[in-house]
This record gives C-alpha cells, sequence and structure tokens, in this order.
C-alpha cells in the first residue's frame, strides 16, 4: 500500500487532511482512494477500482488502510468502546483446487439464476481480476461442475 499526503486544511488546533491511496495486488487489481483523516478517525471520499469492488470489500476498505493512515499523518486513533475486531485483510481467502472451482461455479450458477453477469458474480466473490476469474470459470467447467460452453457436434 502506498501512502502520499495531497493537502492538509488547518483548523484551530486541529487539522484535516487529505491522503492518496494506492493498493495494488499482484493479480493486476488496483484500489485508488482519496482519504481523510480528521479527529482520529478515517474516511473515504472517493475510491476507484479496478476490478469494481463488491460491498463487502467496499466497507471494508477504510478499516483496512486506517492503521498505515494514521501512521502516514503521526496521529493517533481515537478508540472505540467496544470495538469488534475485524479482518485486515482486502479480500477473503478464496479456497483452491477442488472445493474452489466448485464455489466458482455455484457463485455462477447463482448470477445466472439472479440474471446478472455470473463472471462479474465471480470476480466479486473471488476478488480476482476479469482474467483470472474467466481461467477460474474455465477450470470449473473443466471438473464438470459448469456445463461446456460451446456444445460439440
Amino acid at each position: 500500500m502506498t501512502v502520499w499526503p495531497a493537502w492538509e486544511v488547518q483548523e484551530g488546533e486541529g487539522a484535516t487532511s487529505w491522503f492518496n491511496v494506492r493498493l495494488a495486488f499482484t493479480d493486476g487489481a488496483r484500489v485508488d482512494a482519496l482519504a481523510v483523516v480528521a479527529d482520529g478517525s478515517v474516511s473515504l471520499e472517493d475510491v476507484r477500482a479496478q476490478p469494481a469492488l463488491c460491498l463487502d470489500d467496499l466497507a471494508a476498505l477504510a478499516d483496512w488502510i486506517e492503521d498505515p493512515l494514521f501512521e502516514a499523518c503521526g496521529v493517533q486513533p481515537v478508540p472505540e468502546e467496544d470495538e469488534p475486531v475485524a479482518s485486515r485483510r482486502a479480500r477473503p481467502p478464496w479456497p483452491r483446487g477442488i472445493e474452489g472451482r466448485w464455489l466458482v461455479a455455484e457463485e455462477y450458477k447463482a448470477a445466472q439464476g439472479d440474471g446478472v453477469d455470473p463472471v462479474l458474480a465471480v470476480m466479486c466473490a473471488t476478488g480476482h481480476s476479469r482474467r483470472k476469474s474467466l481461467r477460474m470459470i474455465a477450470q470449473a467447467r473443466d471438473a464438470g461442475y459448469l456445463t461446456p460452453r460451446h456444445a460439440k457436434r
């Protein structure tokens, strides 16, 4: 994760700081955000992700970048009472092998049943790029969890 200051506004004894944040993943996925640090908390003003983030990942993004942002600007976070401990991982781990292929097939079929783009559903579920998701869908087909794309004549 890369964090660099964008600008800062002094307000009395405190300051509000904006930071550019870039998260780059090994599979080519990228998240760019404009984060605001003020009064010991972090909020996001703008987020751009390639591929798009699912809602669960978007909700976890602020928590995930909070500590590095506070460290970058030298601010101590304000502790909240009974704050639940959340995972600091941007996306949940996806099982490999047969279990992963079966889950990809289930996501794909559920999306088809709901009338939404099945590839996008697999991308959101796995957190992988379109190319990697298509590869995983092909592996699920090869394993027999999905019907063949084209019927052989």
